[in-house]
């Protein structure tokens, strides 16, 4: 799929550093990383075949741990929507669609500005991404 062409896999050191403690070698990592990463695909069509109608429904979960981090900082439950959830499917009439919450819509249902802030940088990372991958000529 395009977006996995466009969002690379979370660097898999990350979650070993993460369990071994803060470092700077953790630090160094996560600046260097790409905006956006996939943490985890779901092939949730495949769970349609349960009433014998597989559909093409890949869930995805994207996000950065930074982002992710200096929100939870300040409003720890923000940790439940992050990673963001995004859903690409083949609807009934075929062709394609992309369904996801916006995340400054997620993240400013705290009130905090500080989260909210980093929302709204999550909303433009992910229109651009979620763009690209659906064939606009959106630069990175």
């Amino acid at each position: 799929m395009a977006l996995e062409e466009i969002v690379p896999p979370i660097d898999p050191e990350i979650p070993v550093l993460l369990q071994d403690g803060l470092t700077d070698r953790l630090r160094q990592r996560l600046e260097a990383a790409p905006e956006l990463s996939i943490f985890l695909m779901r092939d949730h069509g495949m769970l349609l075949g349960i009433y014998g109608k597989a559909r093409k429904a890949v869930q995805y979960e994207i996000g950065n741990p930074l982002s992710a981090s200096s929100m939870t900082c300040h409003q720890l439950a923000a940790a439940n929507y992050a990673p963001l959830r995004v859903v690409l499917f083949e609807p009934d009439d075929g062709g394609s669609c992309i369904e996801y919450d916006l995340p400054s819509s997620l993240f400013g249902q705290f009130g905090d500005d500080r989260v909210t802030q980093v929302g709204r940088g999550l909303d433009d990372a992910l229109d651009r991404v979620l763009r690209m991958a659906a064939g606009d000529k959106v630069p990175p």
